[in-house]
């Protein structure tokens, strides 16, 4: 899959586009919930994972990244998403969430969940809310 996004970028599904040197420096350096994360440990997320990567449709450089583990039939949960610093402010976080939200309708999930400490305001606009009954909730957190 390949959608145009504001500006002249790109989101792919495709993995061989996927820059994973660069999506490991990203996140193991620059985002708060992976810091310190093992090269290894991304390769295997990225493995398991349904990816997307946001391109410079110009040059085809990546300038961002997601990925969502899903059993495609009722269930997804999107994480690691990430633009790159030089790219924000372009409207591509919230261009690119909104992608994945429509990439994942035809499965017709019942749910499509995430974590976030600051970036409510890019998921709302995707149309994430904060959970109904979060009491439902329950999470073994090794940190």
């Amino acid at each position: 899959m390949s959608i145009e996004l504001p500006g002249g970028y790109e989101i792919s599904t495709d993995p061989a586009r996927l820059d994973v040197a660069l999506v490991h420096r990203w996140l193991s350096e620059d985002a708060y919930w992976a810091l310190g994360r093992s090269r290894e440990k991304q390769e295997t997320a990225i493995a398991g994972s349904l990816n997307f990567g946001v391109h410079d449709g110009a040059s085809g450089a990546q300038v961002g990244y997601a990925r969502v583990i899903t059993d495609r039939a009722t269930f997804a949960y999107l994480c690691d998403v990430y633009i790159a610093p030089a790219a924000r402010g372009k409207g591509l976080g919230t261009a690119m969430v909104t992608a994945i939200r429509d990439h994942l309708a035809p499965f017709g999930l019942r749910r499509i969940l995430l974590a976030t400490a600051d970036a409510h305001e890019v998921y709302a606009r995707a149309g994430f809310v904060p959970l109904p009954a979060p009491e439902w909730w329950m999470a073994i957190l090794n940190e």
